[in-house]
């Protein structure tokens, strides 16, 4: 009788043991997934994308909460062009339609669930407001941009679209109606855009906004998310962009773009 009670007792413990170590295997990964973003969508995981190294100092409230929205929505697909929920949402925000190029409406969708104020623009020059921008190249070789995208990418740069983003019809740009460079002087010379340097520039961090400039459209015409900037390189969170890096692509892609391909960045998370 004794020996059978002991063995009652004991497989009692080892049960509570056991219970004790799922609970607390359940809730470390609960953590996990929350900090790290790990998050489901059409039967797919998505992989936690821990802060980088190297981007300044520790991050802000600000800048953490705005990395975790736009990284979240990594992964997200047209369903056909510039069309599908995640992207009419982000089109919605800035007063668009179904149809129109999303780049912008991305950034400004993003800053906006982390109640950041920003443009609410889906023409990719109003990000860029003089008192926005904290960093500008001095000469940014342009000739260059199309040939290091799809170099990134492995794929033909003459296969590329670059003339039909931001190409919102007129009638739907009530919400983002397109504006002259008065910023900045944009000169074209010598396959480079002259820039005056901007006053008390100041390196750019997670959050921060670049765009890359098109000369064939005269303009600042695809932007993204800085996540990393180190080493002559830039790690960004891009949206209506595809594994060639074009700027009409397919949905939200991690990219990473020579730091010389950049023109300009705006900081709107302090």
């Amino acid at each position: 009788m004794a020996t059978t009670k002991r063995r009652i007792t004991i497989f009692s413990t080892v049960l509570r043991i056991v219970y004790i170590s799922v609970l607390v295997a359940y809730l470390l990964l609960w953590g996990l997934s929350a900090n790290g973003q790990t998050s489901w969508k059409a039967g797919l995981i998505r992989c936690p994308y821990p802060p980088p190294t190297g981007v300044g100092g520790g991050l802000s409230r600000s800048q953490d909460q705005v990395r975790k929205i736009y990284t979240s929505q990594i992964g997200v697909r047209e369903k056909q062009t510039n069309a599908g929920t995640e992207v009419e949402k982000y089109l919605h925000y800035v007063g668009l339609t179904k149809g129109n190029p999303w780049c912008a409406a991305f950034v400004c969708w993003s800053l906006g669930e982390a109640k950041v104020g920003n443009p609410r623009s889906g023409w990719s020059p109003d990000l860029f407001k003089r008192d926005k921008v904290i960093w500008c190249s001095g000469a940014t070789p342009v000739s260059r941009i199309k040939y290091q995208e799809s170099r990134l990418g492995g794929g033909n740069p003459d296969g590329l679209s670059f003339d039909t983003v931001d190409g919102i019809d007129p009638a739907s740009r009530s919400a983002c109606p397109p504006r002259p460079i008065t910023d900045y002087r944009l000169l074209i010379t010598n396959s480079s855009v002259i820039k005056p340097p901007v006053p008390n520039q100041r390196s750019p961090e997670m959050g921060d906004v670049f765009g890359l400039y098109f000369p064939e459209k005269g303009r600042i015409a695809h932007v993204g998310f800085v996540d990393e900037w180190k080493d002559g390189w830039v790690t960004t969170v891009e949206g209506n962009t595809n594994v060639l890096g074009s700027r009409d692509g397919d949905g939200v892609y991690r990219k990473r773009r020579l730091i010389r391909s950049i023109c300009k960045v705006a900081r709107y998370v302090e």
